[in-house]
């Protein structure tokens, strides 16, 4: 096995242009292919996400082309009801987006599709999905296992890739999601465009939102009001001809903390998505104390996405509190977060990451498991909760852990459901030593590992870093060129 090495850097320093949002450029494929009309999308990032988002739809029938020299594809939409049945299971990769938002476009398909995944994706729970689009009419069916985590509340099982479903004669619901999640509420949205009448989705606390600010460009009748958004079915779309997305803030997480914990640094990062939706990784680094200013921000189409440039500087960080709330505007900024929190003054908490066990791979033990080889001082705390209140409840409760620990709130929000309940503890401030550690496939964690590995005294080994192409395929030449 080969390992990439990283040493010490001494600072970081320069300019740095990222390529378009992974999560906004999957989205402008799927909506510009049912739309009516042509879409050129400006800024587009060839990671392997999107690219598997290109070849599911062009399986369905969608004409698209790209042009790599200036990171541009044109998609030739054919409206709502346009996609063909494709020849045999389509293949989405590792992609979760992909497969969740094109499982609503397929249901309002008058023909059955069978989508198939890699070996991350086959993993992860789809009966979250899978569940609100039966109640809209639509035949599908799962690998479907005993389950073993509470991954969705109140069932007795778990739903897996490959999926087969067939979609037509939708019928609008209001839906109370119980587990917060944009690309689930995407999915319904979506199927939502195909039913006659009005579907809700209703959100236990708020999502991105990056569907929503789509839908709306593309002249979607989408109304939001605070966490419930309605969309009228039966309305063709109309493209707006161009998108440019905006360069993708998850990415810039990753050159943000390095900034602000390697001395002597500073780094502008241009055009950058500032959703408000997305920068939480902003406001909890702000709170511990980075020097982060942003600067030139614009609304470059209105009901669109906004953008700025991010300008960071070295910075004593100190410890924080990341409640339950906060987790959905930074679920993807969790590990690298991890890695700040090990170099600030204090005991920093992260309360309510589950999720993170249901990623491309179980990131809570990917990232304790390798800062804990660093030298860092982690704590996992772990409970099943029953009878966790609604949004609106009250309550809290005790909790035992696994090594006997008491946690008095692990801040689960799982509608009144058995749900299991994470909470990190962790002690910055000791010295960080480099290790050999794993990337557990994962691209966030090989990142953050390649960050930490750029902070800590000494030598750091990772065992494969191929993974990280899966969204950020540049990452390592942006890096040469501004660290010192």
């Amino acid at each position: 096995m080969r390992f990439f090495p990283v040493k010490r850097a001494s600072c970081v320093k320069g300019e740095i242009l990222l390529l378009g949002d992974k999560s906004i450029a999957c989205r402008s494929i799927i909506i510009s292919a049912i739309s009516c009309g042509k879409t050129t999308v400006e800024n587009f990032p060839p990671n392997k996400d999107c690219l598997w988002t290109i070849k599911t739809f062009k399986n369905l029938g969608i004409k698209i082309t790209q042009n790599q020299k200036v990171k541009t594809i044109t998609v030739f939409g054919n409206g709502l009801c346009g996609l063909n049945k494709p020849k045999g299971p389509i293949f989405v990769g590792d992609s979760g987006t992909t497969l969740r938002l094109t499982l609503g476009v397929l249901a309002g398909q008058n023909f059955a599709v069978t989508l198939t995944a890699g070996k991350s994706l086959s993993g992860r729970p789809m009966l979250r999905v899978t569940a609100p689009l039966r109640m809209m009419g639509v035949e599908i069916s799962a690998r479907r296992t005993p389950k073993t985590k509470n991954l969705t509340p109140n069932t007795k099982f778990e739903e897996y890739p490959p999926i087969t479903i067939r979609g037509g004669n939708l019928k609008p619901i209001t839906y109370r999601m119980p587990v917060a999640s944009a690309q689930v509420k995407s999915a319904i949205l979506l199927a939502g465009l195909y039913a006659k009448g009005k579907t809700r989705v209703i959100e236990p606390v708020k999502t991105r939102d990056h569907t929503e600010r789509m839908l709306r460009l593309f002249r979607a009748g989408i109304k939001v009001n605070e966490n419930t958004i309605v969309i009228k079915g039966k309305k063709e779309l109309v493209s707006p001809g161009r998108i440019l997305i905006p360069g993708d803030i998850s990415s810039a997480s990753f050159f943000i903390v390095l900034a602000t914990i390697l001395p002597g640094s500073r780094i502008l990062i241009k055009n950058v998505n500032l959703n408000p939706s997305r920068t939480g990784i902003i406001k909890v680094l702000k709170r511990m104390g980075a020097d982060i200013r942003i600067t030139n921000y614009q609304l470059p189409i209105t009901n669109y996405e906004p953008i700025g440039d991010i300008i960071i500087k070295s910075s004593k960080l100190k410890s924080t509190i990341i409640k339950k709330e906060e987790i959905p505007s930074l679920i993807d900024e969790l590990p690298i977060l991890m890695v700040a929190a090990c170099f600030a003054k204090g005991e920093s908490v992260f309360e309510g990451v589950g999720e993170l066990r249901i990623k491309e791979t179980d990131r809570i033990r990917s990232m304790s498991e390798n800062l804990k080889k660093m030298g860092a001082d982690i704590r996992v705390l772990s409970a099943t909760s029953r009878g966790a209140r609604l949004p609106d409840g009250q309550g809290s409760a005790k909790f035992a852990t696994k090594n006997g620990e008491s946690a008095k709130h692990f801040g689960g929000n799982f509608g009144g459901k058995t749900a299991r309940l994470e909470k990190i503890i962790i002690q910055g401030g000791r010295t960080i030593i480099g290790a050999t550690v794993k990337s557990f496939g994962d691209h966030r964690t090989a990142m953050s590992m390649v960050v930490a590995g750029l902070a800590a005294e000494g030598k750091t080994r990772i065992d494969n870093i191929s993974c990280i192409n899966k969204s950020f395929p540049n990452f390592l030449s942006l890096l040469k060129t501004i660290i010192q």
